[in-house]
């Protein structure tokens, strides 16, 4: 993979069409700005019940934006990462459809997984205390069967994902035939959606258990002989991350995006600071994606002190309410259909109250922060919350999941922000010093984060205080500054 910035996206709601647009867009409107992208879902059906990532086909792309062939040429100028559903798939799809026809009769039968397969003495209540959950609510659907029979099925998001047995032959099975359709249409990467909720073992939390690495292993291995390497996607305990770090091709920075808003809101880079010196060198970092802004991943855990305590997180949780006008808090928890306990739904650009200065100073932290930087399409072009989209499908996330079309697109290229964060991604991909040494060091409001390869440097600045941050580049023996406040004024 190129150290260089990459592109996030759904290929509909950017283009407002088909792969073949996004090929012309990539090639056109965003040249030479992206070495990879992250394709988020694209099988069928495109607009199931999580946009998505509840395939009934998870090797089928969704016609309506083309097929493997405009794959395969979308890949060709750029590195391609695409989702591997790992922990469930579509209650519409015809596996799941045979097993609710014939039951344990169905030759789909192992490919899903139920409670008693997990628990064949029965659930008691200590063993489903212990169940770490995503979101509130039992973990399990009934489905009635033939026969007058029925079975409790795994279903760690909604009753529309069944939860797969991956331990099972046919599982694995099924998981091998979506990785050989990967690499035969030009997918390089994969990221491992909700790995972490794989393994189900009785008694423990059911979540990030030894026996997890040991599939994540035995599939990266598996991925990695096909030509392809692995993300894992795993919101948790910092040390954690760090940890699974150590076992993985590579891993998402999600302690960055709330402690760098952590930091601007409080003027205060201490807790960004010290993460940054611990952080894994092996992971791609964002601020934003399909998903919420997470807070997990730097709150405290099971009595261990986190890179935020409990009144920093509330603060930083009602700042974003209070920056969105309230349009978060309507997207957030109970508020809407998908509840999650540990984010956050909002732009990131409206988490920031719309304030150009202190989103370029968070683009710039970002892809100035170890790993490969990745940049979501709402967030490049600095939309804001779509509370008309929200409020059709009372879908928290879908508040920061638009759907653009070439006028929109044009609108936004010519923005003061689209066109300063442009110049910072042309930076970050032609500066040879980010192929070196990183150092940080901050005194509260000030951040200086520095990438040193032999003679050659960059340096970020940021004084919060006195709202100024510059880059300095040094190369073949010439100095030259770079003021963000100047590349906003002057674009």
């Amino acid at each position: 993979m190129k150290n260089n910035v990459q592109l996030i996206t759904y290929i509909d709601r950017l283009t407002g069409a088909d792969t073949q647009s996004l090929t012309n867009l990539l090639n056109e409107q965003l040249s030479d700005l992206f070495s990879g992208v992250h394709l988020l879902p694209f099988y069928y059906p495109i607009d199931g019940s999580d946009a998505g990532f509840d395939p009934i086909d998870h090797t089928q792309v969704d016609s309506r934006l083309g097929n493997w062939d405009d794959i395969k040429e979308l890949g060709k100028n750029h590195e391609l990462m695409a989702d591997l559903i790992v922990n469930h798939m579509s209650a519409q799809s015809e596996e799941f459809k045979d097993v609710l026809k014939n039951g344990r009769k169905s030759p789909f039968w192992e490919l899903f997984l139920t409670k008693e397969k997990v628990f064949p003495n029965g659930l008691n209540t200590t063993q489903q205390e212990k169940i770490y959950r995503p979101r509130p609510g039992s973990c399990f659907t009934h489905f009635s069967l033939p026969n007058n029979e029925s079975a409790d099925f795994w279903t760690t998001f909604t009753d529309n994902q069944i939860d797969i047995d991956v331990t099972s032959e046919i599982g694995k099975a099924y998981l091998k035939r979506i990785l050989t359709t990967f690499s035969e249409n030009n997918i390089k990467m994969i990221r491992l959606d909700a790995a972490g909720y794989a393994l189900k073992k009785a008694g423990t939390s059911c979540f990030m258990l030894d026996e997890t690495f040991e599939f994540i292993d035995e599939l990266s291995s598996i991925a990695n002989k096909l030509g392809i390497e692995t993300l894992v996607e795993i919101h948790s305990y910092y040390q954690t991350q760090i940890e699974i770090a150590k076992r993985v091709d590579r891993v998402y920075d999600f302690a960055l995006p709330p402690l760098v808003l952590h930091s601007i809101f409080s003027q205060n880079f201490t807790a960004l600071a010290k993460w940054l010196d611990i952080s894994p060198r092996n992971c791609i970092t964002v601020l934003d994606t399909h998903d919420g802004i997470g807070i997990i991943d730097v709150g405290p855990m099971n009595g261990k002190a986190g890179l935020l305590d409990d009144v920093e997180i509330d603060n930083l949780v009602e700042t974003i309410h209070f920056n969105s006008a309230g349009e978060s808090k309507k997207a957030t928890g109970a508020a809407a259909s998908n509840v999650d306990i540990y984010q956050v739904n909002c732009t990131y650009y409206d988490a920031l109250g719309q304030n150009d200065f202190d989103y370029l100073v968070a683009r710039a932290i970002q892809f100035f922060s170890p790993g490969i930087p990745q940049v979501y399409y709402a967030g490049l072009l600095a939309e804001g919350n779509d509370i008309t989209l929200l409020s059709k499908t009372n879908v928290g996330r879908d508040i920061n999941r638009p759907y653009l079309n070439n006028e929109r697109i044009e609108q936004a290229l010519n923005k003061p922000y689209t066109k300063a964060i442009i110049s910072l991604i042309k930076l970050r991909n032609n500066t040879e010093a980010f192929n070196g040494e990183f150092t940080v060091s901050s005194n509260v409001s000030t951040l200086e984060m520095k990438w040193q390869k032999d003679d050659d440097s960059t340096t970020l600045i940021v004084d919060l205080a006195d709202r100024h941050a510059q880059i300095e580049i040094i190369e073949n023996n010439s100095t030259r500054i770079i003021s963000l406040n100047m590349l906003l004024n002057l674009s």
